[in-house]
């Protein structure tokens, strides 16, 4: 079926089960960012497979929500399918609960699935949607897969464990940690929904999810026992061993009977209400849900002395690869041999050389020219375009390790840059290293920081519309709470010690091209500032890469910030030359010439 026809059948089954409306969001029942297949409901039924995007479906009308990272993309896959196309954050764009304000009449129902929304999105639709006499209805199915007959069936690949030795802690000495969180907060029992928080926790992986080693599961933090709800024919006798000490194996599908005997026991139970779904708090008693963020999400996010170093010394395997691509790329591209997709390939093919490799941790963003200004462009086999000596080209990628996650973008000059490439380029570098040479006071947090990446090109006149920078999980999700280098309210927390951040801002111009240069970068001690005013903190840049000098206008350099690419480079140059072969070494020294 077509976009069109699929909206013809779910209209249908709305009518059948009397709402007025059907709400489509893009998460799971685990509020995932990444969401395996057999829950993108979303993309199968718009067409756009963007990661963030929120559909609603009238009777005669249907419009999709999405934010800047996605403006052009979902312009181009929505066209044709009757989907009007809702620009967050655009003046006079209206809310969902507007829009359906004006679409719907009081005592109509809006349908959505409680086990896709999460309990702090659900309280919140419904409170916008009461003034206006809409109501917010649960349908018995999720009329998305009522209509979608060729829905692909879950993964069924076996859970490996994360040994301490990469961990750096046990499942015991972190269930141990979450439990002192739990009592703080008055909770005698813990239900736990986010998948990366639950990998972390019990020290398991798993390929359910592309590009996210998690296992779809959920889990009970009791008192003195601990609960994993997952398909158990994925349980091999190993993960069982490991973990029988400490945890209870169930099937996914009995979590409903612990949520009962809880809700028997009147016990008072944590839930994040960003994390959990509106399905799961409604089987317990209002008066015994304990609200409040987990206390795995603060935990997971410091870095513990042994995943630092491996995070460190991933880099450097993750920094080769990338040396190896970008020496590859030119004389490829002056053969006409490379296409963006060929080319995520090679980088990928050079990263799977090195040790402790599992996969990519997102996919990769290879965008040619105007390709380049499309936040989060996916080249596929119809726009995959050849990359020319000519131009600028951007590449936004990162790898699973064992030892950690990585991800770094770069973008190359294919050939002579115009003025305006290399002043946005020299903007975009002024304002990625003001933050990553920032020192800042205990207590700071990523909101008030990021403002310094942004300050160059505002001068100008310019900004960008993502973030500047998000939390990295360590052999784990690629975004990671709570903390980041963002405008929003949401991720407004202090940086800590061992968080490890991306620092990311950037530069676009629809339908020419689009500049993004990223590192990661810990939150260290700064010792030398830290004593009797407080502790101060600094960045301790993990990210091993040239940055390109030839697309960079010296004379709107700073010397400071010379001075600061400058010794990144030797650091680059030092860290990286001992596993490189000759002619690499060679290329890397004049890539990280001094400028």
């Amino acid at each position: 079926m077509n976009t069109r026809r699929k909206l013809a059948a779910l209209r249908s089954l709305m009518s059948e089960h009397g709402v007025d409306a059907y709400y489509v969001p893009s998460t799971d029942p685990h509020q995932s960012e990444y969401v395996p297949p057999i829950w993108q409901r979303r993309a199968w039924l718009s067409g756009f497979n963007g990661s963030a995007g929120d559909l609603v479906v009238t009777r005669r009308r249907a419009a999709l929500w999405t934010d800047s990272r996605y403006f052009l993309q979902a312009e181009i896959q929505l066209r044709g399918s009757g989907i009007e196309l809702m620009r967050q954050g655009v003046p006079g764009t209206p809310t969902l609960a507007q829009w359906l304000g004006r679409q719907l009449k009081p005592g109509q129902f809006l349908g959505a699935d409680p086990r896709v929304l999460s309990l702090s999105e659900a309280e919140g639709l419904a409170a916008d949607l009461e003034p206006r006499g809409i109501k917010l209805a649960a349908p018995p199915v999720n009329l998305v897969d009522a209509i979608w007959a060729d829905r692909p069936a879950p993964r069924r690949d076996a859970i490996s464990l994360h040994s301490r030795r990469h961990a750096g802690a046990t499942a015991r000495e972190k269930l141990t940690a979450v439990r002192a969180g739990m009592k703080a907060m008055g909770a005698r029992a813990h239900v736990i929904a986010a998948l990366d928080q639950i990998a972390w926790l019990f020290n398991v992986r798993g390929t359910d999810v592309d590009f996210n080693p998690v296992v779809i599961a959920y889990a009970v933090v009791l008192e003195r026992e601990a609960r994993l709800f997952v398909d158990l024919a994925k349980v091999t006798p190993a993960v069982e061993k490991a973990l029988r000490r400490d945890v209870r194996l169930l099937h996914y599908d009995k979590l409903p009977a612990t949520l009962r005997q809880m809700r028997g026991q009147r016990l008072p139970v944590l839930l994040d209400p960003s994390t959990v779904n509106r399905w799961v708090a409604g089987q317990l008693r209002p008066e015994q849900i304990v609200r409040g963020a987990s206390p795995t999400t603060a935990l997971k996010a410091v870095k513990n002395a042994v995943q630092i170093r491996g995070v460190k010394a991933c880099h450097v395997r993750d920094g080769v690869a990338m040396v190896k691509f970008l020496k590859w790329l030119e004389p490829a591209v002056r053969a006409g041999q490379v296409t963006e997709l060929s080319a995520a390939q090679e980088l990928r093919q050079l990263r799977a050389e090195g040790a402790r490799f599992r996969g990519e941790s997102f996919n990769t963003i290879s965008g040619y020219g105007a390709h380049g200004a499309i936040v989060h462009y996916a080249a596929d086999r119809r726009s995959n375009a050849r990359l020319r000596p000519r131009g600028i080209y951007l590449i936004d990628s990162g790898g699973l390790y064992l030892d950690g996650t990585t991800d770094i973008t770069r973008t190359v000059a294919l050939g002579r840059p115009t003025p305006r490439q290399k002043e946005a380029f020299t903007r975009v570098l002024k304002g990625h290293i003001a933050v990553a040479a920032a020192k800042f006071p205990a207590g700071t947090s990523g909101q008030r920081l990021e403002v310094l990446a942004r300050q160059p090109l505002w001068e100008a006149g310019w900004n960008y519309g993502h973030g500047t920078g998000h939390g990295v999980g360590h052999y784990l999700s690629v975004h990671e709470g709570p903390m980041g280098l963002t405008p929003k309210d949401l991720k407004n927390v202090p940086l800590r010690p061992g968080q490890l951040l991306s620092i990311e801002p950037g530069y676009y111009r629809t339908g020419q091209f689009g500049i993004r240069i990223e590192n990661l970068a810990f939150v260290a001690r700064d010792e030398k500032l830290s004593g009797s005013e407080g502790d101060w903190y600094a960045w301790d840049v993990v990210t091993l890469c040239p940055i390109d000098r030839r697309l960079i206008e010296r004379r709107l350099l700073a010397p400071r910030e010379r001075a600061w690419l400058n010794a990144y480079h030797r650091r680059v140059r030092r860290e990286l030359s001992p596993h490189l072969d000759r002619q690499h070494r060679i290329w890397l020294r004049a890539a990280t010439r001094p400028v």
